[in-house]
């Protein structure tokens, strides 16, 4: 007669267990995530979602300021008011976002993303590894290039050449990363030129700390590429074609302090930024195929290309259905 108690209760422990389950796996589950998940949840696209990283073409960790230039996308800070400021001068830009909801998701998926183009053992050789100082004549093919430390470059013309492959990417690491790790980047008159189909926006800078470009001989000068910065990003006069996004790093006590600053530059940011591995793939996964994924998208498009051979058969076997079925109805 106690059979039944104990088979009640055993019920009870499954459905409560089965319940548990199915709010874990809810889309809608407030429970914790992983970042790269996260990450991508944000930047899906869709309208109406709240906006990632590379919605913004400005982010600051608590200012941005813009003195007589203007910044094509929208403008954000981590932090809202105060300390979180954003100040334009003679400067036109587009929608600004002071710590508000779509900044705050935003910068959070900047940090994700620069935490997944940091520096790492065996990224690259030595034909990929830069001197500290470039030679004042530079070409490079796409790939990933690392300094290990800080990077100088005054009166250089950089080209980068895609070879007529208008998919290729470029990635610098510069510096070293974790909380001690050092190395800015300073341009001065430094001209970044495109060849033979290179985009922009398929270029990405990585910095550990701070990203200065000053223009002082050359008004017309073009810095191509996103900035992903450790620390602040300073830019005076010439033409930035990509993102900045400053303020990444965290000092050893978790403090992150980074603004970016605008005097005199025209900023024109790009839609998808903060991607590209250096090998034309235009995917987050690094050369060195650190998540052990590598090829993913293209089994995707595999996919998709065996989705549409079903839609046509599918299409194929209706018509000659519809084709039969008018040969009946008119015999």
């Amino acid at each position: 007669m106690s059979t039944l108690p104990r088979l009640t209760a055993r019920l009870a422990v499954i459905t409560s267990f089965a319940a548990l389950l199915a709010a874990a796996c809810s889309p809608d589950s407030n429970g914790p995530s992983s970042p790269a998940l996260s990450a991508h949840r944000q930047g899906g696209g869709g309208g109406g979602g709240t906006p990632a990283a590379s919605t913004f073409t400005v982010l600051g960790q608590a200012a941005v300021s813009c003195t007589d230039g203007s910044i094509t996308g929208a403008v954000g800070t981590f932090q809202a008011t105060p300390p979180g400021a954003i100040t334009l001068v003679r400067c036109l830009a587009g929608s600004t976002h002071i710590g508000d909801a779509a900044a705050i998701a935003a910068f959070n998926a900047f940090l994700t993303q620069y935490d997944a183009l940091a520096p790492r053992v065996g990224d690259c050789d030595l034909a990929h590894t830069l001197l500290s100082t470039i030679p004042a004549s530079t070409s490079l093919s796409p790939g990933v290039y690392c300094t290990g430390a800080a990077l100088t470059a005054t009166d250089v013309t950089l080209t980068l050449d895609a070879a007529g492959n208008a998919n290729a990417t470029w990635l610098f690491k510069i510096g070293s990363s974790g909380p001690a790790g050092t190395g800015a980047l300073t341009g001065t008159n430094f001209a970044v030129l495109l060849a033979n189909g290179a985009q922009a926006c398929n270029v990405n800078w990585w910095v550990s700390q701070a990203a200065t470009i000053n223009t002082t001989t050359t008004p017309g000068t073009v810095f191509q590429g996103n900035i992903l910065a450790g620390a602040a990003i300073t830019t005076t006069g010439g033409t930035l074609n990509g993102n900045a996004w400053a303020g990444a790093k965290a000092d050893v006590t978790g403090i992150r302090v980074g603004d970016v600053t605008t005097t005199g530059t025209t900023v024109t940011g790009c839609a998808n930024a903060g991607k590209g591995n250096g090998d034309g793939d235009e995917d987050d996964n690094d050369d060195g195929d650190h998540d052990g994924h590598r090829g993913k998208g293209h089994h995707h498009h595999d996919k998709d290309k065996h989705h549409d051979k079903d839609r046509d058969h599918d299409k194929d076997k209706h018509h000659e259905n519809d084709k039969h079925g008018g040969d009946d109805r008119n015999g």
